[in-house]
C-alpha cells in the first residue's frame, strides 16, 4: 500500500519568523500612517486586529506574544499621545485588553478542536490501514500492485476496500467501495472484507463467494438500523484468476476494470454491473459469472471512484481509458502512482473522494502451487 503521499501531520501554524516580520511591518505601517495623518486620531487601534487575524492559523503561544505586543504598542503609544482625559485613556486600555483575551480563547478553542478531529481522523486512517492487505502482494497466479489514498479532507475516511486471496480455487480479488465515508462506512467495509477472507477460501463458486457478501452487508445494515445508523450499500468486483483459464468476475455495481495490453492499447472490460451489495433483494435476478482472457502481457486495472470522478477546472471527469494509454510504457509495479498522480494534477490537486488503483498481471512462475484443486471441468 503506497501512502506516501497522505498527510500524516497535524494543521501547520505559520512560522514564528514570519509572524514577528508580519506583526512589526504592521506595527511599522500603522505607525507611519499614524504619522503622517498629523491628526491626534487613535489609528493605532486598528493593531487589535492583528491577533484576531492571527487567532485562526496560529498556537495559542502566537496570538498570546502577538496580543502582549499589541496591548504593550497601544499603552506605550497613549503615555506619548494621550487622550484629552483619563477615563478615554483607561478605557481604551480596558477595551484592548478584553478583546484580546477574547481572542486568545477563541484560538485556544480552535487548536483544541483542530486536535480533536486530527486524533479522529488519524484513528480511522490507522483503523483502516490495518484493514486492509499491505501491497504490492503475489501469489502462484498473479503480481498485484496497488495504490491506497484516503481522502484528505477534515477527519472524513472513505470506505474504499480491496483483498487478495491465495485460496484452493485460484487467486481471487476483490475490490470495492462502500456508500458514504467516515467511521461507519469503514464498519461496512470491515464487514465486506471479513466475509471475504472465508467465504473466498469455503466458496468454489464466484458467485457463492458474491452472495456470502451480500448477506454480511444486510447483516452489517440490520445491525446499523438497530443502532440508529443509516443503511448503506456497496459496490465491488470479485475476480477469480487462475493460470491457464479465462479471469472468472463478479460485478455487483462497481466501476469496470480497464485491460492495458502489451502494445498499449487501452479497453474497458465489458462486464455488465449488477446491483451493489446490499440491494440484492430488490430483485430475483441471480449475480452471473462473466469471463475475459487476460493476456501473459497485459494490465488489469481496477479502480475506484476518486480516479474517475476527478474533476478539472471546467467540471470535466478525467479519463481514466486515456490516463493508462499516456501510461502504455510504465510498468505495473509503477501504474497505480504514476495513475493517481496524473488525475490528482487533472483535477489541481482536489481530493473529492479515496483512491484505490490495483494493476494486475499474471505471474511469470509457470509452477502451480502445491494441493490446488484442478479446474473444473466448466472453467
Amino acid at each position: 500500500m503506497d501512502t506516501s503521499d497522505q498527510q500524516d501531520a497535524a494543521p501547520r501554524a505559520p512560522g514564528n519568523r514570519a509572524v514577528v516580520l508580519g506583526v512589526l511591518a504592521a506595527t511599522a505601517a500603522v505607525l507611519l500612517v499614524q504619522a503622517a495623518s498629523g491628526t491626534r486620531s487613535r489609528l493605532v487601534l486598528l493593531l487589535v486586529f492583528l491577533p484576531a487575524l492571527l487567532a485562526g492559523l496560529g498556537t495559542v503561544a502566537q496570538t498570546v506574544a502577538v496580543s502582549v505586543w499589541v496591548t504593550a504598542v497601544v499603552v506605550v503609544h497613549s503615555a506619548l499621545y494621550p487622550p484629552s482625559d483619563l477615563s478615554a485613556r483607561l478605557g481604551t486600555l480596558v477595551g484592548v485588553v478584553a478583546a484580546e483575551a477574547v481572542v486568545v480563547a477563541l484560538c485556544a478553542r480552535r487548536v483544541r478542536r483542530e486536535r480533536e478531529l486530527f486524533r479522529i481522523r488519524q484513528s480511522a486512517v490507522a483503523l483502516q490501514r490495518q484493514l486492509l492487505r499491505p501491497l504490492p502482494a503475489r501469489t502462484p497466479e498473479v503480481d498485484l500492485y496497488g495504490l491506497y489514498r484516503p481522502v484528505e479532507e477534515d477527519a472524513m475516511v472513505g470506505g474504499d476496500l480491496y483483498d487478495v486471496a491465495d485460496t484452493p480455487h485460484g487467486t481471487r480479488v476483490l475490490v470495492g467501495d462502500v456508500q458514504g465515508k467516515g467511521l461507519p462506512a469503514i464498519g461496512t467495509g470491515f464487514a465486506v472484507l471479513s466475509a471475504f477472507r472465508e467465504a473466498a477460501f469455503r466458496e468454489a463458486e464466484l458467485t457463492a463467494v458474491a452472495e456470502a457478501l451480500d448477506a454480511a452487508v444486510e447483516r452489517h445494515n440490520a445491525y446499523a438500523v438497530q443502532s440508529g445508523d443509516m443503511e448503506r450499500f456497496v459496490t465491488a468486483i470479485v475476480l477469480c484468476v487462475r493460470r491457464g483459464a479465462d479471469v472468472r468476475a463478479v460485478n455487483c455495481g462497481h466501476l469496470a476494470p480497464y485491460l492495458r495490453r502489451a502494445d498499449g492499447r487501452v479497453e474497458a472490460v465489458p462486464l455488465p454491473a449488477g446491483l451493489p451489495l446490499g440491494l440484492a433483494a430488490l430483485t430475483d435476478e441471480p449475480r452471473t459469472v462473466e469471463r475475459f482472457a487476460l493476456p501473459g502481457d497485459g494490465v488489469l486495472v481496477l479502480l475506484t471512484d476518486g480516479i474517475t470522478e476527478a474533476q478539472d477546472a471546467s467540471g470535466a471527469f478525467y479519463p481514466a481509458d486515456r490516463g493508462l494509454a499516456d501510461l502504455a510504457a510504465t510498468p505495473a509495479a509503477a501504474l497505480p502512482e504514476a495513475l493517481d498522480r496524473r488525475a490528482r494534477l487533472w483535477s489541481g490537486g482536489r481530493s473529492r473522494d479515496d483512491v484505490t488503483v490495483l494493476a494486475l498481471h499474471r505471474a511469470a512462475d509457470p509452477l502451480p502451487p502445491p494441493g490446488r484443486q484442478p479446474l473444473p471441468a466448466a472453467f
